[in-house]
Parts: C-alpha cells; sequence; structure tokens
C-alpha cells in the first residue's frame, strides 16, 4: 500500500494524474438531500457470493444492513455442491441460489454445450434460480482444440437456449473494468487495486481478446437468444459509459443490469444522467453489491486490496450506497476505496424507481425466496 501511494504522490508531483475514462461531472456546488430511509423496507440483493458455512455471517449482515433477501452467484452445479447451497439457502429463508456450469469439462469434451443444457435443465429441477456465467468465459476458458472460447460461439447456443427454455435468467460477467487493459502505472485509474492484484491485468497479453471485442460479443449473444432473458452484472459491464449502457437496454427488451461493484465508477458521471437512465429503464436495474463471505474471516466488499475488508467497514458500504441512490449530495465518498478514491455524486431516485431497483425487479426475475422475513430491526439512521 505505501508503494502504491507513493506511487500516486509521484504521478501528481510530476504533473499528471490517472488518464481518465470518463469525462467528470462539472463540480458545482453540493446540494442539500432530504431524509432518506427507503432502503429500511428491505432491499434484495442480487450479487452476492457466499460459501455454505458462512451463512450465518452473511445473515448478520443482512439484518444490520436491511438485506431482505439475497441470490448467491456462487452455487456450483448438480452433483453434490449446488445441492448443498440449496438446501442451506432454503433452511436460511434469505437467499435463493444461482447455479453455474464446470468450465474446466469444455477444454476436454466435445459435447460440453449439450451436457451444460442438461445441467441447466437438471439444476432448474433442484431448485435454482438463475444460471450464473464467470468472466472465465471469453478470457480463459479453453475449447476442445485448445482455441479460447468466444462468448458468442454458436457452438455454445444450446446453453443459452435451455436456460431460455428453463425460464433461468442468466446472470453474466463478460470482461473486467476498461483499465484492466491499460499499462499498470500511476496513470491507470485502478493503480492500486492492479497493483494489489497483478495478476487481474489484461494489459500486453495478446490472447485475450479486447473490451470492445468481449463487449460486443455478449451483445450478440443477447441478441440471438431474444428468450432468454440476461442481467448483464457490474453496470452491463461497462459502468464507464452509461450511453452505451443504455442504448444497450433499448435496443434489447431481454437484458437487465446491476450495479454490484461498480458504484465508484457509475457514481462520478453527471447525475442528471444516471438519474435519467434510471427512470427510464427502471424495469430493468437490480440492486447488488459484490458481497462475498467466505471462511477465515475473508469479506468482500465489491473489491478488496491486499487484506480484505473488515466487517466494521460493511455498515460504511451499504450506507453509501442509500445515501447515492436515495440523497442529492454531490460529495459521497467512493464505497469502494480500492477502484479509486474519488467522490461520488447522489441521483435521488424517486420512491417508485427505489421500489423496483430494491425489490420489485428482483421478485419478477427470480421470484422470492422461500420464505422471506424482514430484516431484524436495527437502529441505523441516515448516514
Amino acid at each position: 500500500m505505501a508503494r502504491t501511494l507513493l506511487a500516486l504522490g509521484l504521478a501528481l508531483v510530476l504533473g499528471g494524474c490517472p488518464r481518465p475514462t470518463l469525462v467528470p461531472a462539472d463540480a458545482g456546488s453540493a446540494k442539500a438531500s432530504g431524509p432518506i430511509g427507503s432502503h429500511e423496507r428491505g432491499v434484495v440483493d442480487t450479487h452476492i457470493h457466499v460459501q455454505p458455512t458462512e451463512i450465518h455471517r452473511l445473515i448478520d449482515i443482512m439484518d444490520e444492513n436491511h438485506l431482505a433477501w439475497g441470490l448467491n452467484l456462487s452455487g456450483l452445479w448438480p452433483g453434490g455442491p449446488l445441492e448443498q447451497n440449496l438446501a442451506v439457502a432454503k433452511k436460511s429463508g434469505r437467499l435463493l441460489v444461482a447455479m453455474n456450469l464446470p468450465w474446466r469439462a469444455a477444454r476436454r469434451d466435445p459435447e460440453f454445450p449439450q451436457r451444460a443444457a442438461e445441467l441447466i435443465a437438471e439444476g432448474k429441477a433442484l431448485g435454482a434460480r438463475a444460471l450464473k456465467i464467470e468472466k472465465a468465459l471469453g478470457l480463459s476458458v479453453l475449447k476442445p482444440d485448445g482455441s479460447l472460447a468466444k462468448v458468442d460461439d454458436p457452438w455454445f447456443d444450446p446453453m443459452w437456449a435451455a436456460a431460455g427454455e428453463q425460464g433461468l435468467p442468466v446472470v453474466i460477467h463478460t470482461g473486467d473494468p476498461k483499465t484492466f487493459w491499460y499499462p499498470v502505472d500511476p496513470m491507470n485509474e485502478r493503480y492500486e487495486e492492479l497493483s494489489a492484484h497483478p495478476g487481474w491485468s489484461n494489459w500486453g497479453d495478446p490472447e485475450v481478446p479486447s473490451f470492445e471485442e468481449l463487449l460486443a460479443a455478449q451483445m450478440r449473444v443477447v441478441e440471438r437468444h431474444p428468450k432468454t432473458r440476461f442481467v448483464s452484472v457490474h453496470f452491463g459491464n461497462n459502468a464507464e459509459d452509461p450511453a452505451w449502457v443504455s442504448a444497450m437496454l433499448d435496443a434489447h427488451p431481454n437484458l437487465y443490469i446491476d450495479l454490484a461493484a461498480r458504484l465508484p465508477e457509475i457514481g462520478r458521471h453527471p447525475p442528471e444522467q444516471i438519474r435519467a437512465l434510471f427512470l427510464k429503464h427502471a424495469d430493468r436495474i437490480l440492486f447488488g453489491t459484490d458481497l462475498g463471505v467466505s471462511p477465515q474471516g475473508f469479506l468482500m466488499l465489491g473489491s478488496f486490496g491486499t487484506e480484505p475488508s473488515t466487517r466494521a467497514d460493511v455498515k460504511p458500504f451499504f450506507d453509501k450506497h442509500w445515501r447515492w441512490l436515495e440523497s442529492s449530495d454531490y460529495a459521497i465518498d467512493s464505497p469502494t476505496p480500492i477502484q479509486g478514491r474519488w467522490q461520488i455524486h447522489g441521483i435521488a431516485l424517486p420512491p417508485e424507481v427505489l421500489e423496483k431497483v430494491y425489490r420489485a425487479n428482483a421478485e419478477r426475475l427470480f421470484g422470492p425466496p422461500p420464505s422471506s422475513p424482514a430484516p431484524r430491526p436495527t437502529s441505523s439512521s441516515r448516514p
């Protein structure tokens, strides 16, 4: 961390600053916000990663932060792991589960897409409510001939079609933040994060498709399978360009997006632009955080540095989400500083839009959990 901050300071001394990926909002003047509290009715977090042994820790976090229920995107696949995750989730009454696919099998199985279609049907029968596709597809999954599998390879069409036939929304992560394709130097907006995780960088790797190629491939899949509903996570996997995200939502009625792990990016755009996007596409935006709860006390709040987040970090992380969504405050500290130490600007969504983003869209897309007790009352108030 000291080395990272020293490098950032040196860049500023030398007259430089991180190369931007967007045009920031005009500074303007800070606006006073009214009281907030829409989240206190209970929110659905559609982007959670939790292991079965850590459900008790997750429920404690959910109760403290007004989360009614959530969607675990790390359910794995039929044959043992999925069944265990489903059983624990059902017992909790607070979770739904998305299944995954065993991507390593694609390298050795010429019939992998057909087998994937069978697994999807089996997962749906067991109780999975979604299919999560990790960013490995497009970045590292190999086909039987050893070539890199492309997101839009027609070879996978049986898999996408099966998800549509089974009514399982496809929650898909494609690519990485745009700056992961930039040189890892103090001019990179995510230098601190990439310094902590150098393996996340795609810079200079000739085997990795470009950022633009990956996004285009995902959209071709969405267009080719109109009967399958897709949730393009991390704000359409392109939080740097909300105009593009809005255009994709216009073009594809089967496309949804979530907010997970991208508030630092979304929140520094002009608030009027982002608010207009939310108002226009209120029926297809989902609340999500990329909360990760793993053994040995590990916590991920959207991202993490060389050390995981602490329990004390959790409530401020969520409170900044509520403040950004519900107030017009102009200078809110980033909920995930490792992703960029700038401030974000509240968008003050109206109650009817908050209701959709917080709850209604998730319930319509994934259905309610088996039992959904209200979160335990807390003494929290406006941050």
